[in-house]
């Protein structure tokens, strides 16, 4: 399973940005899906975390801003929808997915200017 993201770039604050991850390499369909960023600290922070059970989780630097969502059931593709966006969302953006293993991707470069 190999994860791809993208979508990341420049931004201004108060944009809007849309990542998008796809999985390639597995046929079956990935219920368990995250994005995390990793800013200047070179900490990972959840961003959303969502199993399909009918809510999705959320950091809370990122609620109410941030939305994430699936692609067509027959694709294994998210997105996180990410607006309002400031200085501070910068970073590289991860995707996530849970599929017997855990899997990462090779992350996205999302840059904010005041």
């Amino acid at each position: 399973v190999q994860l791809q993201a993208y979508g990341g770039g420049p931004a201004q604050a108060g944009g809007s940005l849309r990542l998008s991850c796809e999985a390639t390499g597995i046929r079956s369909r990935i219920y368990k899906w995250g994005w995390y960023r990793q800013g200047p600290g070179n900490t990972r922070e959840l961003i959303s975390l969502d199993d399909s059970s009918g809510s999705t989780q959320y950091g809370n630097s990122v609620k109410g801003r941030f939305t994430f969502s699936r692609g067509d059931e027959n694709t294994n593709r998210v997105y996180l929808e990410m607006n309002n966006l400031k200085p501070e969302d910068s970073g590289v953006y991860y995707c996530y997915a849970s599929y017997i293993g855990d899997y990462w991707g090779q992350g996205t470069l999302v840059t904010v200017s005041s």
